[in-house]
């Protein structure tokens, strides 16, 4: 048979082609053409697949950070993970995504809709930074991103009872709300001088946004801290009208070294003090009638305190009037009884060249005269309905809290200070408490606060008419209130809860979070019953000696126990470390706190801020400069007359005399530093 098919444009072209009938040998063929087509297509689909993942890895990849859809990396220029964050509140859908420009942007999780957004943003050469948000549109849904911390060391965050250089985590804890707190009544919670801030060792910086209902968690065995944005079961409040959709927002930047990201990112992201204290804080010892008498003080035991220090030949920046000088808690008067006349007390004082500063506080107690005025013009925080004071229980009894977000209750407040400033001549004032734990776990204020520690910052507002002798032991946003910042009371201990080991890690963490006019509290600690080595009535004289020593070298320092509690000897000693103080530490201090205005850079500073690429400098918790060039390593120990000191590279002389010329660190083993002595070097 034959079969005629078209042909070209020429016309019809027969081709002669035998018609062949399909045998049953060549069936396999054609099944294997079915199979390799199958092949190609499936090659062809797994190709173009290929290629759009490879166009969605680089669409979910953003200068040096890798977005996936359970989390984020991020490396810095040489290629080495310095950052990793995981979602935990939420898988992303990752077709939800695109990219414009510099921002990521994603619409989904795989179960709901989101607001999601990473923006890369190059401020400067060395500087690469990260904008991250995550925004549920479902109201009490909480938003929750892991940071893993075991890539560097980490600083910053909180002063803490236990408080260690680098951060230490131990346990697991859920995310709580970071708030400021009384940590000497509450030692599991966060401190009284806070900022949600981090710095980690391999230039790597946090900073999570003011607006965000902030709580902060942890896990020791995963090595991770929870950050986490919630409204339900919290303190945080959305503003008035708004559904409580949490957000979770933060920058992370990475720079070149530890010590340059954060300069950068304080004079960014931190306020800054206006001004410098009064020169004679820096200078002079502040002496407090606190440790020595407690609530125990009276007129005659205050001017004996007065006439021994000028008997003893001490300088005195101001002397401090404590707790105990009122009838009731919430009075702005004299006691008659224990200060029976208390005017002519102040000119005595002022005769013999002495400043007075007094203790004041928040509260309002039940039993004091002005609790019932408080009450009538609404000057206290009051109860969610808002019409009734909340009462709230503190250490020293049950009354109501100053409503600092209120106008009128500020100038009540300030108005109860001026008039002991012009009846008496007070020259500045103790301010007291302030964390937010004093406030009631549900409460309400005239002008509505989202952030709990507003109110911290509010109170802190009212020592900027004092400020160049005024004392805060609280902070929330308030490096700007140009005051000195005390952290809580310590125990008259050597250890890191709250005693004498725990001063310079504390100092340094608030250094770190932009306060820099620090008084490390007093010399010895407070004396607390059953919060003493062995329980003595005074502080033990070793420890005495060693904590003298290394307030000297602070930028203020403050005496209560009083040196000739112990000995001539002590005494002497007490002596020598002030004229130390006049001759080499304040003229230093002085010029680094008029740099502060500007720079906002610590007075205290780490190893690590000279030494930035020193794994060893990132560790020390026991030493630390004055400026780039004092270096101090106090004995902190019991019954030591050595101690090892680590001493960066360059040219150092000690206070002996010795130099040091270093092409790279020294560990100096047992080095000799006698019961009078601190070890010191200057960079020559």
């Amino acid at each position: 048979m034959y079969q005629v098919v078209p042909g070209g444009a020429g016309g019809t072209v027969t081709d002669i082609i035998p018609k062949q009938k399909h045998t049953r040998d060549s069936r396999p063929l054609v099944g294997a053409g079915v199979i390799g087509l199958v092949l190609v297509i499936a090659a062809v689909t797994a190709w173009c697949y290929y290629i759009a993942s490879l166009r969605k890895a680089e669409l979910l990849k953003t200068q040096l950070l890798d977005l996936n859809k359970d989390g984020y990396i991020i490396r810095n220029q040489g290629g080495s993970i310095v950052f990793r964050m995981d979602f935990r509140s939420g898988t992303l859908d990752l077709d939800s995504c695109s990219k414009e420009g510099e921002i990521l942007r994603c619409e989904r999780t795989t179960d709901r809709k989101l607001k999601f957004f990473i923006e890369t943003v190059r401020p400067k050469d060395t500087v690469q930074c990260y904008r991250v948000r995550w925004e549920e549109l479902v109201p009490d849904f909480p938003v929750e991103h892991a940071m893993t911390y075991k890539f560097a060391h980490w600083y910053g965050g909180a002063v803490s009872a236990v408080q260690h250089w680098p951060i230490s985590i131990s346990g697991q804890e859920a995310p709580k709300p970071f708030v400021t707190s009384d940590i000497y009544s509450n030692r599991n919670e966060f401190g009284g001088i806070l900022e949600s801030y981090w710095l980690s060792s391999n230039a790597t910086a946090i900073k999570i946004n003011n607006s965000v209902p902030f709580h902060l968690g942890w896990n020791d065995t995963e090595k991770t801290m929870y950050f986490q944005a919630r409204y339900n079961d919290s303190p945080f409040k959305p503003n008035p009208g708004e559904a409580p959709c949490a957000e979770l927002s933060y920058r992370v930047c990475v720079g070149s070294d530890v010590t340059s990201i954060h300069k950068y990112m304080v004079r960014r992201y931190f306020n800054k003090p206006y001004k410098v204290p009064a020169k004679v804080m820096f200078e002079h010892p502040i002496w407090s009638t606190w440790a020595l008498h407690k609530r125990d003080i009276t007129q005659e035991k205050l001017l004996s305190f007065a006439a021994n220090i000028r008997e003893h030949k001490f300088n005195c920046s101001h002397l401090g009037l404590d707790d105990g000088y009122t009838r009731h808690y919430g009075d702005f008067e004299f006691d008659p009884i224990k200060f029976p006349n208390a005017s002519a007390m102040f000119q005595k004082l002022k005769s013999d060249g002495f400043q007075i500063s007094l203790w004041v506080h928040p509260f309002v107690n039940y039993d004091s005269e002005n609790f019932h005025t408080c009450v009538q013009r609404g000057l206290l925080v009051r109860e969610p309905t808002g019409r009734l004071p909340a009462l709230v229980q503190w250490w020293n009894g049950i009354g109501g809290i100053l409503d600092f977000t209120n106008p009128e209750a500020r100038d009540w407040f300030a108005s109860q200070l001026r008039s002991l400033r012009s009846k008496y001549g007070v020259s500045s004032f103790k301010f007291e408490a302030g964390e937010t734990n004093y406030l009631p776990w549900k409460f309400s204020t005239k002008n509505p606060i989202r952030d709990p520690s507003f109110f911290t910052r509010r109170y802190t507002e009212m020592a900027i008419h004092y400020n160049d002798r005024a004392e805060m032991r609280s902070g929330y946003q308030s490096q700007n209130i140009s005051c000195f910042f005390r952290p809580i009371d310590r125990d008259s201990v050597w250890g890191y809860e709250l005693g004498l080991k725990s001063l310079i890690p504390t100092v340094l963490t608030i250094s770190i979070l932009g306060y820099q006019f620090i008084l490390p509290d007093m010399i010895g600690g407070n004396a607390y019953l059953n919060h003493t080595v062995g329980d003595r009535v005074l502080p033990d004289r070793e420890l005495y000696i060693r904590w003298l020593e290394l307030s000297a070298f602070m930028p203020s320092m403050q005496f209560s126990i009083p040196p000739w509690e112990y000995d001539n000897e002590v005494v002497e000693i007490a002596r020598k470390y002030t004229a130390i103080r006049e001759r080499i530490v304040a003229p230093r201090v002085l010029e680094l706190a008029g740099e502060v205005v500007n720079t906002g850079d610590p007075i205290i500073r780490p190893l690590w801020w000279i030494a930035t690429g020193d794994e060893t400098a990132y560790k020390i918790d026991s030493q630390f400069l004055i400026g780039d060039d004092l270096m101090v390593a106090p004995v902190l120990e019991p019954g030591k007359q050595e101690r090892d000191i680590y001493l960066p590279a360059g040219h150092w002389n000690s206070y002996k005399g010795e130099r040091f010329d270093l092409k790279e660190p020294l560990h100096l083993t047992d080095y000799p530093v006698d019961l009078d002595e601190i070890a010191y070097f200057l960079w020559v």
